[in-house]
This record gives structure tokens, C-alpha cells and sequence, in this order.
């Protein structure tokens, strides 16, 4: 994973005492997003005799997400020659255009030898097939490369053009100095996402691993491009793009990454906006009021299910957090003055056209929803998607006061461009925000997940038999909606996200409340419950949880990992660790550091950036060592505690003595 390569070799036994090896090595370049590379080693030990080759791309692809085994892709056309062959085919609905090509080299005993391949085509299939012979001691090697080019970046009719002639450049380049880039891009990727575990094989395992496939996943180069749940490791959700991507993803990116990688994922979601829009408009609401899609790849609502489509709206105020959480990080006020503001004008004012005035409770109330908990649907009051609600209302008039104090004249034309009245929009929401209804139990003194959540039978989790977990694989959904059994955070997911508005108490009562209930059975949930946890000082629950949440896909905890890695929950794994056990939180650009460690770890380190400043903290059970890895000044806080370091400085704090 290091230099992000798959390696397998084996020995063929091809007769007795006659033996074969071969060794197949192959990368997608991390430098050249567009290449990928396959060496095939071929070593006799002591046979002698022909071996055959068949080079080939094959684009007759079969998707498991299909109806009645329907293709996907028609062929346009399709080229081969000796030593290379170009196939380009389109997708039936929406006329996308793919050119695949590759070309190859083969080697004898270090050198290039010539051949006079057979060639193969026929529809959406073309190879080279040839002999060599060889004796013992011989070795072959053969170089395939293959690039990929998209009617996303190229004109449909210059697509074999260009991909032909990017063909010939990868070749020039040769394997080694293709597969030296490679390594050199992802050396830059582990020095500012690596986690190091001193004392947990296990732990150690599961983070780079998970570090490894978020980043192979998005590169964050092109604003037009997010992340889907599955990344590319299986083809459920079918590619698109969930909240998931703002709650989990962007914090990940934000900490390890370039601003830009952070911004384009915000961008994804601005191109969007008038989508999204017309959207809400389809379900009647009006006025510029925009409801993002629950599932989408193009903007437009792919998803189908209506208690999700229609009323999982959470979603939007997932899309306005994020917005808060990258200003936090970054401080890029020229992102919300240029983009961020008119997004958050238009969630706000589906807010305030989906609150409804409540005569009976004399207060604002948001009916017919589901929240992340999707073991619930159709509920009235969800705690989180009320608090949701009022937060985005209070953070878009207080951008707004912003920006009519640093630059009126820009407010003044985004309130034309969107037909924004202040006095008159801005009242309804300064209404709901001081009337909004929500659910508590005063004798618990708990926030409630959602009107009538008491009247179900409060079991714990663990009262479930082995052999019906997951319930959703075992249980009819009557009975999954009548239960009280919590698929992930729901309430603790607002007190994650908002938790500078609650005392650890509060927390810790609710979390004591919900997390006996919740069976964990979404990606999304343990991670989010470990870094609760930490934050309210249950060190071994957290730890147990963050186990849960980064071994998810390595030990199939769900027994759903033949459908692909939950790709952006791993994102979760990372945070867990850093701000869960380490407790690094960035507020208005600055750093807090409220380290924990787990009882059988002797240590932990990560990396993270705050802008242009990358660090490493390092934690052991008495101590916190900063190392200022740029040239600007860090300035920090440990455990309440202020601290500047120096570029290239270091400082170590005693835990037990310093405070």
C-alpha cells in the first residue's frame, strides 16, 4: 500500500521438474490519473518449450446492478495492430463516451524483442496473441499500458486521436520512470494522511489500509467529480454522490490535503444548485427554496425510494455544515462571498417553506421525515433534522451580516441574482429559529430522535441473537420500524456536529441513551460514536468502536463486502483517531489538541495540515510532541492550553506535569 502496487506471483508446475513462474505486478498512476500499468515476469526455472500471450482489452462489461443482464455500453468503434488497439464505446442513456486503449512491450532477458502478433477483434473485444519460446533460465517481461480518456475531458472526436497519441507518450516513458512518478505522488499523499500505532498490529493495519483507499479514490483535481460510497471497489449506490461525502469525506480532506481539494468538493455541490432548485420545485416549493438530492451524479435525483428522496431532507443541512466546516478550517471568506452564501440562502429558504406553524404546540414543527437513522421513516420532529433546520436558518443571517459589513456592494448583487427581499424572507426565519419544536424527554432529560420515540419498547442491542444480525438481512421492515433499535447516530450525530453548543454532560447522557440501541449497522455509525465517545472520556468505547469502524471492510462485520468498501466511512476511521483519541478540532482557523490514548497502545502519530502549515503530533501516555514540518509559525492548543512553534520547531508537552 505504500507505493500503491498489487503484486501476486506464483509457480506452475508444468510438468515433473519442469517449472514456471510468474509474477504479475500492476498500479493505476496516482501521477498520470489516466494510466495504468501491468508487468507480467515470467521466469523458467527449468522448462523449455512455447508459452503463449494474449494481450487484450476486453469491453463487454457485465454489471451486477443491472435488470434482465442489459448492457451498459455500445460500441463506436474499435482499432487493432500489432503491439496496441484502441476501443471506444458510449453509454446507451446519456451518450458518455469512453476511448480505452493500450500498448505493450515485450522483453527477453532485458531486452526488447520484436514479435508478430496474431490480432483478434471482433465487438468490444480486440488482442494480440503470439508465442515465444524459451529455455531454462530465460525470463520474459511484458509491459501493458492502458489509458483511459472521457468525453468528460476530451471531444467525442478527438477521443482515439488523442488517446492514441497519449498511448505513445506513456510507452516513451517506460515502465520505471511511470512507476517512480507513481510512488514519488504517493510518498506526498502518506506524509500528510499517515497514522502511526505503536503497539496494535490490528489498529495499524485498518487505518492505512483505509488511508489508502480514500485517496486512490479522489484526488480532489476536478470540481466536477465527487465521491461515491463505493468509490470504485463494487457497483452498489452505482457510483453517486451521498451526504456521506460532506459529513465523513470533506473534514478527512480538509486535515490532509490542499485547500482546493476541500473547495472543488463544496464547488460540486454550487454547480449543482440550480438542480437542485428545479428540484424542490418538483415537489412544490417555490421561491428559489433548493433540496439537494439524496443520491445524484449530475444533480438531478437518482434516487427512488420516497420516504428517502422526499424525506430524508437532513441531507441539505449536511451540504450547509460543510460549508461552515470548510470557512472553519480555511478561512476563505472570498468561497462564501462567491459561492457559499447563495447556496445557504437557498437550503434556508426550503427550511422555512418546509417548517409548518403548529397551533396546538404553538411552535414550528418539520413533519414526515427520516433521519439518518433510516430504521425510522415517516417520523415527525426528528431532533437532528430540527436542529439542522434552525442552525442553517441562524448561520446563513449571520454570513450574511458578514458580508454586508466587509463587502455590501457584493451582497447587494447576489440579492438581485437570487431575488432575495431581506425583511421580508429573513422575518419567517428569525421566527422559526426562536420557535422551533424539540422533542425531550424531561425525565431522562435526553433529547428524543423523534415524536414517540418513548412509546417503543427501549430494548438494548445486545438483547438481538447472533444469527439475526444484521437485522436488515433477517427482519421484515414492519418490524425493523416498530422496533427501537437505531441503525446509526441520530441524535449523537447533531451533538457530533454541534457538540461546542453542549456540555459533556448532555452528551454523555444522551450517548448513555441512544448508543445501547444502536446496532451499528450502517458504516456511517461507529466512527461517529467512537469520536463521541472520546470527547466524553469512554476511552475503551471508543476504542472498541474505532476497531469497528476501521476493520469494517477487512472483517466483513455486516457481511456486505462482496457489494464493495465503504469508502467514505473509512474517511470516518481517520477522524476517529485524530479528533476522536487526539482530539483536534479547528475553530476560525485555529488548532485544539485534547489528546486521549488507548490503554494498549504505548503511542499514536498523525499528520495534518491547517492551511499552509503541516504538522505531526505525536501522543504517548504522558506526553504530546508537536513538530512543526513547514517553514510558517504554528500556533495551537493543548488541552486549553496556548502554544507557538517556530517553522521546523518542536515542542513536548507532559500531560501529567505541565498542567
Amino acid at each position: 500500500m505504500k507505493e500503491g502496487y498489487l503484486e501476486r506471483s506464483f509457480k506452475i508446475a508444468v510438468s515433473e521438474n519442469k517449472t514456471i513462474e510468474i509474477t504479475s505486478r500492476r498500479f493505476l498512476s496516482m501521477s498520470e490519473p489516466d494510466i495504468g500499468i501491468i508487468r507480467y515476469s515470467v521466469s523458467s526455472f527449468d522448462f523449455e518449450g512455447i508459452l503463449e500471450f494474449t494481450v487484450y482489452i476486453d469491453a463487454d462489461v457485465s454489471n451486477e446492478d443491472t435488470n434482465y443482464g442489459e448492457k451498459f455500453w455500445n460500441e463506436v468503434s474499435r482499432g487493432v495492430t500489432a503491439g496496441s488497439g484502441v476501443i471506444s464505446a458510449r453509454t446507451m442513456k446519456t451518450d458518455f463516451h469512453v476511448s480505452t486503449g493500450m500498448c505493450f512491450e515485450l522483453k527477453k532477458n532485458r531486452k526488447v524483442i520484436e514479435i508478430s502478433p496474431g490480432i483478434i477483434s471482433r465487438e468490444k473485444y480486440i488482442a494480440n496473441t503470439f508465442h515465444v519460446s524459451v529455455k531454462a533460465g530465460d525470463e520474459l517481461v511484458l509491459n501493458k499500458y492502458v489509458s483511459v480518456l472521457s468525453s468528460l475531458n476530451t471531444k467525442k472526436e478527438h477521443l482515439t486521436r488523442d488517446l492514441k497519441l497519449r498511448l505513445k507518450e506513456t510507452k516513451a516513458k517506460g515502465y520505471d520512470k511511470l512507476f517512480l512518478d507513481h510512488v514519488k505522488e504517493w510518498d506526498r499523499i502518506w506524509l500528510t494522511s499517515d497514522i502511526v500505532i505503536e503497539g496494535d498490529l490490528s489498529a495499524q493495519q485498518a487505518i492505512r489500509f483505509n488511508i489508502f483507499h480514500l485517496n486512490q479514490t479522489y484526488t480532489g483535481k476536478d470540481e466536477r467529480l465527487n465521491i461515491g460510497p463505493k468509490g470504485f471497489t463494487g457497483e452498489k449506490y452505482g457510483g453517486s454522490t451521498y451526504w456521506d461525502t460532506e459529513a465523513f469525506a470533506l473534514p478527512f480532506f480538509l486535515k490532509t490535503a490542499d485547500q482546493k481539494v476541500g473547495r472543488n468538493l463544496l464547488l460540486y455541490r454550487y454547480r449543482h444548485l440550480e438542480k437542485s432548485i428545479a428540484n424542490a420545485e418538483k415537489l412544490g416549493f417555490r421561491d428559489g427554496a433548493a433540496l439537494y438530492p439524496m443520491v445524484t451524479m449530475n444533480g438531478e435525483e437518482c434516487h427512488n425510494e420516497w420516504e428517502i428522496t422526499f424525506e430524508e431532507i437532513h441531507r441539505n443541512g449536511a451540504i450547509a455544515f460543510a460549508i461552515y466546516n470548510y470557512l472553519r478550517h480555511t478561512c476563505d471568506q472570498e468561497y462564501m462571498a462567491e459561492y457559499g452564501l447563495e447556496v445557504l440562502i437557498a437550503i434556508s429558504r426550503f427550511w422555512n417553506q418546509r417548517s409548518t406553524y403548529s397551533e396546538n404546540l404553538k411552535k414550528y414543527v418539520i413533519l414526515g421525515v427520516t433521519g439518518p437513522n433510516e430504521y425510522e421513516n415517516n417520523v415527525n420532529n426528528n431532533w437532528y433534522t430540527n436542529f439542522l433546520a434552525v442552525w442553517t436558518l441562524s448561520y446563513t443571517l449571520k454570513n450574511i451580516e458578514i458580508l454586508e459589513k466587509d463587502k455590501p456592494d457584493k451582497l447587494k448583487t447576489l440579492f438581485k441574482k437570487v431575488k432575495f427581499n431581506y425583511s421580508k424572507e429573513t422575518s419567517g426565519w428569525k421566527d422559526i429559529i426562536k420557535e422551533m419544536y424539540f422533542p425531550v424527554d424531561s425525565k431522562r432529560n435526553v433529547f428524543l430522535q423523534q415524536d414517540g420515540f418513548l412509546d417503543k419498547e427501549l430494548l438494548q442491542a445486545s438483547s438481538i441473537q447472533p444469527a439475526e444480525r444484521p437485522i436488515n438481512q433477517h427482519w421484515s421492515w414492519d418490524r425493523i420500524l416498530r422496533s427501537c433499535f437505531i441503525k446509526q447516530a441520530d441524535v449523537l450525530h447533531g451533538l457530533y456536529f454541534f457538540e461546542d453548543q453542549f456540555d459533556n454532560e448532555t452528551i454523555k447522557r444522551n450517548f448513555d441513551f441512544y448508543e445501547p440501541m444502536t446496532v451499528h449497522e450502517s458504516s456511517l455509525s461507529a466512527c461517529v460514536h467512537s469520536i463521541v465517545a472520546s470527547r466524553i472520556g469512554y476511552i475503551e468505547k471508543a476504542y472498541e468502536l474505532y476497531l469497528r469502524t476501521a476493520r469494517l471492510d477487512l472483517d466483513d462485520y455486516n457481511k456486505e463486502v462482496a457489494d464493495g468498501l465503504h469508502i467514505t466511512s473509512m474517511a470516518g476511521t481517520w477522524l476517529a483517531i485524530v479528533e476522536g483519541f487526539g482530539g483536534m478540532r479547528i475553530m476560525d482557523c485555529k488548532i485544539r489538541l485534547n489528546p486521549l490514548i488507548p490503554v494498549n497502545w504505548k503511542s499514536y502519530s498523525f499528520h495534518a495540515r491547517s492551511r499552509d502549515v503541516l504538522f505531526e503530533v505525536r501522543v504517548t501516555k504522558d506526553h504530546v510532541i508537536v513538530n512543526n514540518l513547514s517553514e510558517k509559525l504554528l500556533q495551537l492548543a493543548i488541552s486549553g492550553h496556548d502554544y507557538e512553534i517556530e517553522g521546523s520547531g518542536t515542542i513536548n508537552v507532559n500531560l501529567k506535569t505541565d498542567f
